[in-house]
């Protein structure tokens, strides 16, 4: 199903606790060392893995220098409350590239509850990354979008015309905005960068986004972000523009 090891033994837990499951525990470790064992590893489970990584360990990452954003406002001047997720209605935006320039992804993930929205557009042009954008939110009270920080890229260069306040991170900074960096690597599984994404229907990508919200989640008590997003909310559902 596409859930980490955390996820899996978390809410095997969280499902025993509340008698709703008869199924063992076990620990995240115990999987990790089973899938990376000699004997498993020509399997090749770690395919199933957020990262999709051959061994354990952290991967280097390079930056490329982008221009800042006219009009920007910095991260380093963005409410506490933003910075400590104790605040619902933050959110974090960026584009989702593909090898086949055109058509990337648009991408915006609320902090606290991990929520995901996410489009396909025809284009990366500020306009067309706006008009995506203020699509996530229409149908949302002002407390539900308070703000959404994004990266250095022209593609949000419209950003004071989405109605909230934005936030941008440092230049060559992404892990800045580790919510939808996170999101971005969790969809890689199901949409590599080499994916045509034209050939995927607006179902198709409904049904991705829909897994990702309903997967448990370490960070949310092994709740999913549809569970902790409607809880915020204090609502039997949520509408999306998706």
């Amino acid at each position: 199903m596409g859930r980490t090891p955390e996820a899996i033994t978390g809410r095997i837990r969280l499902e025993r606790e509340e008698g709703k499951t008869t199924l063992p525990s076990i620990s995240h470790e115990s999987i990790y060392r089973f899938i990376y064992s000699r004997e498993e590893r020509k399997q090749k489970l770690h395919r199933y893995l957020t990262q999709g990584k051959a061994t354990r360990g952290r991967r280097s990452r390079k930056n490329a220098g982008k221009p800042l954003i006219p009009h920007r406002v910095s991260i380093h001047d963005r409410p506490a409350a933003i910075d400590c997720r104790r605040q619902f209605g933050h959110w974090e935006g960026d584009l989702m590239a593909f090898s086949k320039p055109g058509m990337p992804l648009a991408v915006c993930v609320e902090r606290t509850s991990r929520l995901m929205a996410a489009s396909g557009q025809l284009g990366k042009t500020a306009r067309v990354t706006r008009k995506t954008i203020t699509g996530f939110f229409r149908n949302m009270s002002a407390e539900t979008c308070r703000s959404i920080t994004f990266d250095n890229g022209g593609e949000f260069a419209l950003h004071h015309k989405l109605g909230c306040p934005t936030f941008f991170c440092d230049p060559h900074s992404p892990w800045q905005k580790g919510s939808v960096e996170n999101a971005i690597g969790r969809l890689r599984r199901d949409l590599p960068r080499s994916t045509d994404i034209a050939s995927f229907t607006k179902r198709d990508i409904a049904d991705i986004i829909e897994n990702y919200n309903d997967t448990p989640r370490k960070c949310l008590g092994y709740r999913t972000p549809f569970e902790a997003f409607k809880a915020a909310l204090n609502l039997s559902g949520v509408a999306l523009q998706m």
